[in-house]
């Protein structure tokens, strides 16, 4: 199973200020939802907290340590195995991790694809970093740039990184 990951992240790697985006991108989302519709999608419990609902037309799989956690119309794991378990059980060639930034950095070894929107500006006051990609190891094989407009507040490119 492939696993690929999907973030939206600034210049600087900021992906998020307490437990919420740093930025409203509406093609960013469309983006995100055409990527990921009917596919296992993996993220942290706080991610899953932030959407406010389970994502419609995924199955959601949630990594927590809390023991009591009940995640409505969600897959609740564990561990990032019982995660990756759950998602081969889904017979999908290929998964999302979507979050936060403690599972994309346990995950990164494993990730075979980054599918990024990087936001061109940088947000000092984040809490929630994207890990460095090492260009050592990943290779760009896209990149698609926008300019702002009215709907858009910051440029943004998306882009498409696979393992070396």
């Amino acid at each position: 199973m492939n696993i690929s990951f999907v973030v939206a992240a600034s210049e600087n790697n900021a992906i998020g200020k307490n437990n919420e985006l740093l930025w409203r991108l509406p093609n960013d989302t469309k983006f995100f939802k055409n990527i990921t519709w009917a596919m296992p999608c993996i993220m942290g419990r706080k991610t899953f907290e932030s959407l406010g609902k389970a994502l419609n037309g995924r199955k959601n799989i949630v990594i927590t340590r809390q023991d009591d956690w009940k995640g409505e119309d969600a897959i609740v794991v564990k561990n990032i195995q019982d995660a990756l378990k759950a998602a081969e059980a889904t017979d999908s060639k290929e998964v999302f991790v979507i979050g936060g930034a403690q599972i994309y950095k346990e995950m990164l070894p494993m990730a075979n694809k980054i599918y990024i929107t990087r936001v061109h500006a940088s947000f000092d006051d984040a809490d929630a970093f994207f890990p460095e990609i090492n260009t050592n190891e990943w290779q760009l094989t896209n990149n698609q740039d926008f300019p702002i407009d009215g709907k858009h507040a910051y440029e943004y490119s998306f882009q498409v990184w696979e393992r070396k």
